[in-house]
């Protein structure tokens, strides 16, 4: 016998099936989040200041509590933008916010 789980929407859905969404979209993001961060410019940082100071693990316990911080409000932002905004409009506003800022970046590199 399967065990069922009831959702919001009243239909009935197996408990190993909520489970293994659970973890697919887990791992997805975990995987995600981790490579993106490798190697960029807050991992370079986080580097630098443990190396000067004498107190490697209160650079991690800060670090890591920035990064939970700036995760959280991106969560609760997307939770509130996805009510409002259809996927696509969303992919067009964040591919635009980036084309924008990457050419901030070029002009700085060209103009300085």
């Amino acid at each position: 016998m399967t065990q069922t789980q009831e959702t919001n929407s009243s239909t009935i859905t197996p408990v190993n099936q909520t489970s293994n969404n659970f973890w697919a979209i887990f791992s997805s993001t975990f995987l995600t989040i981790f490579f993106a961060e490798m190697g960029d410019k807050t991992q370079l940082a986080t580097l630098l200041m443990s190396a000067q100071s004498k107190s490697p693990w209160v650079v991690f316990a800060g670090s890591a509590l920035a990064l939970i911080s700036t995760s959280l409000l991106g969560v609760l932002i997307g939770y509130w933008i996805r009510g409002r905004l259809s996927p696509k409009t969303l992919d067009l506003g964040v591919a635009l916010l980036l084309l924008f800022i990457t050419a901030l970046l070029v002009g700085d590199i060209i103009y300085s």
